[in-house]
């Protein structure tokens, strides 16, 4: 294992350096613990890059066609890779990544960055305490899709859902230690009697897509191979509440950001959040905030 690393302020770490600097276009939004970048290559010119800092590196190439350069990952032999599309690599924190590029096509990639210490890991993890492996140019659908989905959030801002963001976020870390081969550690239940690591993901994640449905209690279940009653009484442990309040408080914080946008009747954000008449979704949201709807719209201000 190796020693705990100090708290990483991910919104101010230096991302990966490109010469010349102006050929990449670049967005980035950042959650706590989590900076995630776009970079596209703007011309088809032989460029470099570098990186090295105190957090993890998700890169996820969606082109990456080159004539001539390599790539060097400490700890791992020099790359001469010609098509690497479609492919992951991971940047252990404190690790020298540099590189040199002849596009074929214009290179288009993902950049995530994963502080060690940060509020996105479980305890019972020990994410910081874990060494993590370089890999270069790797294969793993779970994790392409999560890195994709969280480019989508950079990419569509107006859709943004920062609590979406998060549990894409803590998807991404355990499944980091599952590829890591610390399966053992992400299976390892949260608390006595509570829910598995990769139960909490499953749970969490599927209850943040389909926030805006009714959801059954069978179909939750079914996802992490409890019985009902099971279920209830460990997703009372590890989440504080059972499922069916969870649900209920993830729509309401969704109605939260939603009440931010003006452009959007309370009516409109009722229907949007999965209820069906506005008066049962003003007497849920005052039950959970103590206050109207309308009147937590005119607090923003």
């Amino acid at each position: 294992m190796a020693s705990s690393r100090a708290h990483v302020q991910i919104e101010t770490i230096s991302a990966v350096a490109f010469s010349p600097a102006e050929i990449v276009r670049r967005r980035f939004e950042t959650w706590p613990g989590l900076k995630v970048e776009t970079v596209e290559v703007m011309r088809r010119t032989s460029f470099e890059y570098r990186f090295r800092a105190p957090c993890h590196l998700l890169i996820a190439a969606e082109v990456g066609e080159r004539e001539g350069g390599e790539t060097l990952l400490e700890g791992l032999p020099r790359s001469d890779l010609r098509s690497f599309s479609h492919k992951l690599t991971f940047v252990p924190a404190g690790h020298d990544f540099v590189g040199s590029q002849k596009p074929r096509a214009l290179t288009r990639i993902t950049c995530i960055y994963i502080d060690p210490q940060g509020p996105l890991t479980d305890p019972e993890l020990r994410f910081s305490e874990i060494e993590f492996k370089p890999r270069l140019f790797f294969d793993d659908p779970t994790l392409w899709e999560t890195a994709l989905r969280l480019k989508a959030q950079v990419e569509n801002r107006s859709l943004m859902h920062r609590q979406y963001g998060e549990a894409l976020g803590i998807l991404m870390v355990h499944d980091l230690v599952r590829v890591n081969g610390n399966s053992d550690l992400v299976s390892a239940p949260a608390d006595r009697g509570g829910l598995a690591g990769w139960q909490q993901r499953r749970l969490a994640e599927y209850i943040e897509e389909h926030v805006s449905d009714n959801i059954p209690l069978a179909a939750l279940s079914q996802l992490v191979q409890l019985s009902p009653y099971h279920l209830c009484r460990s997703f009372k442990q590890s989440f504080g509440m059972p499922p069916r309040k969870y649900h209920s408080t993830r729509r309401i914080e969704r109605a939260k950001q939603l009440l931010a946008t003006r452009e959007l009747s309370i009516t409109t954000i009722a229907r949007v959040v999965g209820f069906g008449e506005t008066s049962t979704f003003t007497a849920a949201f005052h039950r959970l905030t103590g206050q109207a709807p309308s009147r937590y719209r005119r607090n923003l201000d």
